[in-house]
């Protein structure tokens, strides 16, 4: 898999053909998920950074609630502001001052992850 290295801004379906093929669907359904909870999220697609970021504007880390990035094998479902959020099934994972994510291998693991993308929203939205 060849990622571009630069910061370039580029298009969802960018990202999607340079995802591997088995983890194009999780992507998708990733932003489709955040589209029904949150349908006036801003989506920004970094090519540079492998992700697109969804928020209530363009800055990732000032707006930004979440993001979805393609690995081999799955997909990280990120919360810039993941540290705060609730996390009763212990979903989370990471070590940063804020960033949290959560590694999705299938449709169902997505589907577990709604309350976070719920939450998430909320708390950004309120916070804005």
């Amino acid at each position: 898999m060849s990622w571009p290295t630069d910061a370039k801004i580029g298009t969802f379906e960018e990202l999607l053909a340079m995802a591997p093929p088995a983890v194009r669907p999780l992507v998708a359904a990733a932003r489709a998920l955040v589209l029904e909870v949150d349908p006036a999220t801003v989506e920004v697609v970094r090519l540079g950074d492998r992700a697109a970021s969804w928020g209530v504007g363009p800055q990732k880390m000032k707006e930004g609630y979440a993001y979805a990035m393609p690995h081999a094998s799955h997909m990280n479902l990120g919360f810039y502001q993941g540290a705060s959020l609730p996390d009763p099934d212990g979903r989370l994972e990471g070590t940063g001052a804020k960033m949290r994510h959560v590694k999705v291998r299938s449709l169902d693991e997505l589907e577990a992850c709604r309350a976070l993308v719920v939450a998430a929203v909320r708390e950004r939205r309120a916070g804005r």
